[in-house]
């Protein structure tokens, strides 16, 4: 299975590669100090520091647990259950009967126009306990390449949330650029720090259901993240910084990337997306790909129409 790290560095070997040559994590009385120095694409010692204060810490979602089909069922059955206790057994019987990763609900009675309403009610039930438990563990559906029907993290969901604790990282490499810079001297600048994070290599989300995973502050403290991880996090910098910027996340197989509505420059690889034009960017590391850019890899993706697009919010 080909990873992060694969898609992201052999493909595109003419590129120098990230380095970080420091990372200090410091607790504060007023939150956790993180202090970087890496190297960019022209050989350049970078550094940043910033503080992420401690209620958008404690606000801020920080795990994302894997999703066990068993363990939905079983939220689900719960409720229905407890749905089905309000009945009258006098007006009707009712069995839930949980099957591999399915429940049944069998519903008997004299008054057929009262069973089908129970039914109606009881699947409602289900429905809305399942979508619940999706939205508590930040879980979305997902349909595949392949129309295969799968779970995987509420990326964007974790982006918005993300945005309060990352406002001051954020300006901080907001306050490092010349007065006169653009926003692609910002990307340059992100891009280049992300890149240098440590990395993990991205499983198959529809085989992994999250694992691997980690949030935008996990990635922080942890100093290590995969493909979708570092995507996410870079969305949540970014929208600190262009707050009403349209933005998404491209996923390939196996990888995962960034698109942002800006105007494209001439070499800026792009996409079409609901009538507006993306330019590309991938903060995975540990190959310094320029904003805007993308490796050979990507590229036969986009190309031959093997990815999809999610709207980061």
């Amino acid at each position: 299975m080909k990873s992060c790290l694969l898609i992201a560095g052999l493909l595109i070997s003419p590129l120098s590669q990230s380095e970080q040559l420091k990372f200090v994590k410091k607790q504060t009385e007023t939150g956790v100090a993180l202090s970087y120095e890496w190297l960019d694409g022209d050989n350049t010692l970078q550094s940043i520091a910033f503080e992420i204060p401690s209620e958008a810490l404690n606000e801020a979602p920080t795990q994302q647990p894997n999703y066990k089909p068993k363990i939905a069922q079983r939220y689900v059955t719960v409720a229905l259950m407890e749905e089905a206790k309000k009945i009258n057994p006098k007006e009707a019987r009712v069995k839930i009967l949980p099957k591999r990763e399915s429940i049944n609900i069998e519903v008997r009675g004299a008054n057929e126009e009262l069973v089908e309403k129970i039914l109606s009610d009881l699947k409602a039930v289900q429905q809305r306990e399942y979508n619940e438990y999706l939205h508590t563990h930040y879980f979305t559906r997902f349909t595949t390449l392949f129309n295969q029907q799968a779970i995987k993290p509420d990326h964007a969901r974790y982006a918005v949330e993300s945005v309060k604790p990352l406002v001051a990282a954020s300006q901080a490499f907001y306050e490092k650029l010349e007065s006169q810079s653009d926003s692609r001297a910002y990307f340059s600048l992100l891009l280049g720090w992300i890149q240098s994070i440590p990395y993990d290599t991205l499983e198959d989300r529809v085989v992994s259901n999250g694992s691997g995973y980690a949030p935008p502050v996990s990635v922080l403290m942890q100093n290590l993240g995969d493909c979708d991880s570092k995507a996410v996090l870079t969305s949540a910098m970014v929208r600190a910084f262009l707050p009403s910027t349209k933005m998404i996340m491209v996923f390939l197989p196996n990888h995962a990337l960034l698109g942002i509505a800006l105007t494209p420059m001439v070499d800026d690889r792009t996409i079409e997306y609901d009538g507006d034009t993306y330019v590309l960017y991938d903060p995975t590391g540990p190959a310094l790909i320029p904003f805007g850019q993308v490796s050979e890899d990507t590229e036969r993706h986009i190309v031959t129409g093997r990815y999809q697009v999610e709207i980061m919010e």
